[in-house]
């Protein structure tokens, strides 16, 4: 075998020759030997490389076992860039310089050949042969790896194997592969989102026991309003200090810092975690020496009775520290959603409602309840504040506390670092100054609705309808947000962070089947249920708060008035993450001008021409009214940042079908309950049976019409509820 290279050798050093005297047939040492007869094949090449089709095409495919004489000066190497140099056996296809077409969806790949490649010519199968030697080097069939994933970190909590959490399985040893399919992306960010939208259940289901205890202490009334007003003070001041750039800013930030990072980011988050306590500490102990002045600029009303004001200023002074606790909630659940951690932010506020649910119960205990004790601005006693508001304050300073054994899971130290210059702050706190001016403008319309509703609702309970004030637009908008909180929000947040990184690495489409897909997936869920709010609202008003008697029924015309709004208010939520990931805050700020100009302006409107009794009512149209506008101006802003595309047919085809699946279910489930209410009256078990029969009906017309229209994105939620059960 080695005699074609030891000839090639002696010929080089001037070995003998035949015409030297050696005799017929024997061989000269160090000579290259004649060709065997055919019949004398050498055993050991024999039929070896018989066939090579690719021989007289491929000049790389010369091969000196075969031939005999193989000669290097006749088989000078092939010149740079004559053949396609060999890669990995079936690699992907680079990745393309624009987007795929928006109007091909779900593409089939190319099918992999089912005969031998070119890079195996001898018909060797690609599955069980092994390379070594010199065809690993040829082929690098044997270097053919999957691409690590950059961002593995970010989602550790969902793939640590079992009986491993967190930064330690990085350090846990590598377990034989298991013969199940493996979770990606996609499964870790359903895993996600549904531990997410479990918490906001939770939260949401605990927050509506909070009214009803809120409700069964104080009543629906004036002292109610009071209450509201002071506890809403410290939720706005935060949102206007930071809490809008904490949310919408400093997400893409962190996820940079713990991309670019050499500590993961950790520093970052530790000098961010620094300036919110910081700055929210100073912001907290001015506003409560100021707090008569912001209660008399959030309702001249209340201000004009002085023992209206006295309540409200005591209850202020107790909750507007909760901003404090508010701000470090949040940037610690940024800190850890950061890492992939989804579910500390959204199971926490539980620990909040049931510590206020036990002050409320406590002030029961020792009060008695409002339909026995009537108890008001003028008969509520200073310990009775004292403890109302105490145990506000405690349930925030919980629920931010609570977030502290997450982090320690999660390998992230806490600690007060002061060194901000130079490290990335100044940039987040110039996009921050237009999130600022975008919570400005919310604000100065939610302090305008205040205004009118606390005026409207005084005066309506003058007339002998109590419920109609800024307790009952608050009440009907905490239960109409709950399926925003739960569906919405949830499949955002943990998507917000992957929109992220598209943006950053300018993938247009990739921001747009995001986009389009917490759209879509979203709608399933949210538009039956504000056709639900319009056609069930008031059963659903009368049976959670029943124990206002009948104020109750006043929050179910509000909250049927909000109904609608729901979709427009969860598009708008979807459709300016698309501005943020691409750290864009000035056009969320002149959007949600517009927003707020048209929700406060059509709201003075309804206070001024509508009866006291439903000018509330109007207020909450309005407020769906103005997000129908935003709607409009963001996504024709956003369809112009993302080149013009914004998967718009495919969107609006979903939403069509919806909706036309929802106006007949609509229709019957209202005519439903409202015979049943009318047969069995407003309380406890007519509310209950209405609510059973009108769910029903809507359920069932809404399923046989969107089976009839087949929606992909329903069909798709049946199917995979149903796999879940059969399981």
């Amino acid at each position: 075998m080695n005699a074609p290279y030891d000839g090639d050798r002696a010929q080089g050093t001037g070995g003998p020759t035949p015409s030297q005297g050696t005799a017929p047939g024997a061989q000269v040492p160090g000579q290259v030997p004649a060709p065997a007869p055919a019949q004398d094949h050498d055993p050991y090449v024999q039929d070896a490389y018989d066939y090579d089709p690719y021989r007289s095409q491929d000049l790389s495919a010369q091969d000196p076992v075969t031939e005999a004489l193989y000669d290097r000066a006749s088989h000078p190497p092939p010149a740079p860039g004559t053949y396609q140099e060999a890669g990995p056996l079936y690699a992907a296809p680079q990745a393309p310089s624009h987007g795929p077409d928006p109007r091909v969806w779900a593409q089939t790949p190319p099918p992999e050949p089912d005969g031998p490649s070119r890079h195996l010519p001898y018909g060797d199968h690609a599955a069980t042969t092994q390379f070594v030697g010199v065809d690993s080097l040829v082929t690098r069939a044997s270097e053919e790896e999957p691409e690590p994933d950059a961002f593995t970190h970010l989602y550790r909590d969902q793939q640590a194997a079992p009986g491993v959490a967190g930064p330690a399985a990085e350090d846990a040893p590598v377990a034989a592969p298991a013969p199940a399919k493996p979770a990606g992306k996609a499964a870790s960010l359903l895993k996600s989102s549904a531990l997410m939208a479990a918490g906001t259940i939770v939260s949401r289901i605990t927050g509506f026991g909070r009214t009803l205890v809120i409700a069964g202490a104080i009543g629906v009334a004036t002292l109610n309003d009071s209450y509201q007003v002071a506890n809403t003070l410290p939720t706005m001041i935060y949102v206007l200090v930071g809490g809008g750039a904490l949310n919408a800013v400093f997400i893409p930030q962190l996820v940079r810092a713990m991309k670019n990072d050499d500590d993961g980011g950790e520093a970052y988050a530790n000098r961010l975690l620094t300036l919110v306590i910081t700055l929210l500490g100073a912001v907290t102990t001015v506003c409560v020496l100021a707090a008569p002045l912001f209660i008399r600029m959030m309702s001249p009303t209340i201000a004009d009775d002085p023992k209206r004001l006295d309540v409200a200023v005591a209850f202020a002074h107790y909750c507007l520290p909760t901003m404090f606790f508010m701000g470090v909630h949040v940037v610690l659940g940024q800190i850890l959603n950061a890492r992939g951690r989804f579910g500390a932010m959204m199971w926490t506020p539980v620990l909040n409602n049931i510590v206020v649910i036990a002050t409320f119960g406590a002030f029961i205990w020792a009060f008695g309840g409002f339909t026995t004790s009537g108890v008001s601005e003028g008969t509520i006693t200073p310990e009775g504040v004292r403890l109302l508001g105490l145990g506000t304050l405690l349930g925030l300073a919980v629920q931010s506390l609570a977030m502290l054994p997450y982090l320690r899971d999660a390998g992230f130290k806490p600690r007060l670092r002061f060194d901000w210059k130079g490290h990335g702050l100044g940039k987040a706190a110039g996009l921050a100054k237009w999130t600022f001016f975008f919570v400005l403008a919310n604000q100065i319309g939610l302090v305008v609705v205040t205004q009118l509703a606390t005026a409207a609702g005084t005066a309506a309970e003058k007339q002998g309808h109590g419920g109609t004030g800024i307790t009952a637009y608050n009440y009907a908008l905490l239960l109409w947000q709950m399926p925003q909180a739960i569906i919405t929000v949830s499949v955002m947040t943990a998507v917000l962070p992957r929109i992220s990184r598209s943006a950053h690495d300018g993938d247009a489409a990739a921001v747009r089947d995001d986009i389009s897909y917490g759209l879509r997936t979203s709608a399933v869920a949210i538009v039956p249920c504000a056709f639900a709010f319009l056609a069930l609202g008031v059963p659903m008003a009368t049976l959670l708060y029943a124990s206002a008697g009948k104020d109750a029924l006043n929050i179910g015309y509000v909250l049927m008035a909000f109904g609608l709004g729901l979709i427009p208010y969860s598009v708008q939520y979807v459709v300016l993450r698309g501005f943020y990931a691409y750290e864009d805050t000035r056009t969320p700020f002149y959007n949600t001008v517009i927003v707020a100009a048209v929700n406060a302006g059509v709201s003075a409107l309804a206070y001024f021409v509508l009866p006291a009794r439903w000018a509330v009512v109007g207020m909450a149209a309005a407020y769906g009214l103005g997000y129908v506008v935003g709607v409009g101006v963001a996504w024709r802003r956003l369809k112009a940042r993302l080149g013009g595309d914004l998967d718009g047919a495919h969107v609006m085809r979903t939403y069509t079908r919806l909706i036309g699946a929802c106006v007949p279910a609509a229709a019957v489930g209202g005519a439903a309950a409202y015979g049943v209410m009318r047969v069995l009256g407003s309380g406890a078990l007519g509310s209950v049976a209405a609510l059973v029969a009108g769910g029903i009906a809507l359920a069932a017309v809404f399923l046989l019409a969107a089976k009839r229209m087949r929606i992909e994105e329903l069909n798709s939620m049946v199917g995979m509820v149903r796999g879940r059960l059969g399981r």
